[in-house]
C-alpha cells in the first residue's frame, strides 16, 4: 500500500526572495515537472580566476595596499605580477 506524497502548488508569486528561498529549501523541483522548461543558453567566459598561494604575510601587505590604493584585491595582485614579469630577471 503505497502513499502518495501530497504536492503543494507553487505559489503564482512570492512576495520576497526570502519567502521563495524558503519555499525552495523545503520543497523540491522534480516534484513539478510541469513548471519548469529546458532552455538553451550559450556563453561566453569573460575572464578566468585562479587560485594561487600566497603566504600570509605577503597577503597582508597586498591586502592593505588594496585598501589605500582603493582597488581590488585581484586587480591589484594582477597588475603587481604583470610588472614583475615585464622586468628583465
Amino acid at each position: 500500500m503505497s502513499k502518495k506524497k501530497r504536492i503543494e502548488p507553487i505559489p503564482e508569486e512570492f512576495s520576497s526572495y526570502a519567502e521563495a528561498a524558503d519555499f525552495w529549501d523545503t520543497h523540491d523541483t522534480m516534484d513539478y515537472p510541469g513548471a519548469f522548461r529546458t532552455v538553451r543558453m550559450v556563453g561566453k567566459l569573460r575572464s578566468r580566476h585562479y587560485e594561487i598561494a600566497i603566504d600570509a604575510d605577503v597577503l597582508k601587505a597586498l591586502k592593505a595596499r588594496a585598501h589605500r590604493t582603493g582597488t581590488s584585491l585581484g586587480h591589484l595582485a594582477s597588475k603587481i605580477l604583470r610588472q614583475q614579469l615585464r622586468s628583465p630577471i
